[in-house]
């Protein structure tokens, strides 16, 4: 029971530190609009390569424990959450409340999932 546990929680885990990654990957590059195009996609590839080491045995270590469908949903709330991070303190984008409220009805699409 204790492994179940300890192998959901490294998934959970992996796929954190795997969005953190991709979103840099993907808007970090935002904020330095003034570099060429060719260096944003070098350096976000560069990026991406470190999220790939962590989505690909997060997926790999949760597909023990969760259905492909739940590892997708796992996968879609953390990105929300990492994202409202990320806009919060990277861009100063404060997160509204209707986005909140957005996001709360993702969470309860997530619950249908799992039940």
């Amino acid at each position: 029971m204790f492994t179940n546990y300890l192998t959901q929680l490294t998934t959970i885990g992996l796929l954190f530190a795997s969005n953190i990654f991709m979103t840099f990957a993907w808007y970090g590059h935002l904020k330095y609009r003034s570099s060429p195009i060719y260096l944003a996609i070098l350096a976000s590839w560069g990026i991406a390569f470190f999220e790939y080491c962590m989505q690909v045995p997060a997926n790999r270590i949760g597909s023990q424990h969760f259905s492909v469908v739940q590892l997708k949903t796992i996968q879609e709330i953390i990105t929300l959450l990492v994202f409202a991070i990320f806009s919060t303190y990277y861009f100063n984008e404060p997160i509204k409340t209707t986005q909140i409220i957005g996001f709360g009805f993702l969470v309860i699409g997530a619950y249908f999932i799992f039940k």
